[in-house]
């Protein structure tokens, strides 16, 4: 079951795609984080779900958006690289589909993320949260509309 909308979201440290650590909980008081859980880097469907978001700089200017897959670091790197993604890629490859597993979106019979999204508000609280079956990709307009609305929560 997917972590709850409303409850604490787990705080996990993991490396990035450059192998520096980031840990959920620094972004407390200081941003909105959209985690965004996909099986596999240079997949079909995980690459043109991270390219549409990479090519909407006024999403990703909206939070902190980091993209977790079961991938290893060096693996990251080079999807990063091959397709120009500037926001964080980390690695939940060890242990293995930890920081999925605590979210409720591992697959342990394919030994990797679903793909679920959670958006965690500056107080380190789930508030908006959609899982798809692997091979179906989310809507970035979803992610928007839930990021406008923290927005206006803030004024």
């Amino acid at each position: 079951m997917a972590a709850a909308v409303g409850s604490p979201a787990p705080d996990f440290t993991a490396r990035n795609q450059h192998g520096e650590q980031v840990r959920l909980s620094d972004y407390a008081g200081r941003r909105d984080v959209v985690l965004v859980f996909y099986p596999y880097a240079f997949s079909q469907v995980c690459t043109s779900e991270l390219a549409a978001l990479r090519d909407r700089p006024e999403l990703l200017a909206a939070a902190e958006f980091l993209a977790i897959s079961c991938d290893p670091m060096y693996t990251l790197r080079a999807y990063a690289d091959a397709q120009k993604l500037e926001f964080g890629l980390l690695s939940d490859f060890w242990p293995h589909g930890a920081i999925a597993s605590a979210y409720g979106v591992f697959d342990a019979d394919r030994g990797c993320a679903v793909r679920g999204t959670f958006v965690v508000d500056r107080t380190g609280v789930i508030r908006w949260s959609v899982v798809n079956p692997i091979p179906e990709a989310r809507d970035l307009d979803d992610y928007a509309a839930v990021l406008a609305s923290l927005a206006g929560d803030l004024g």
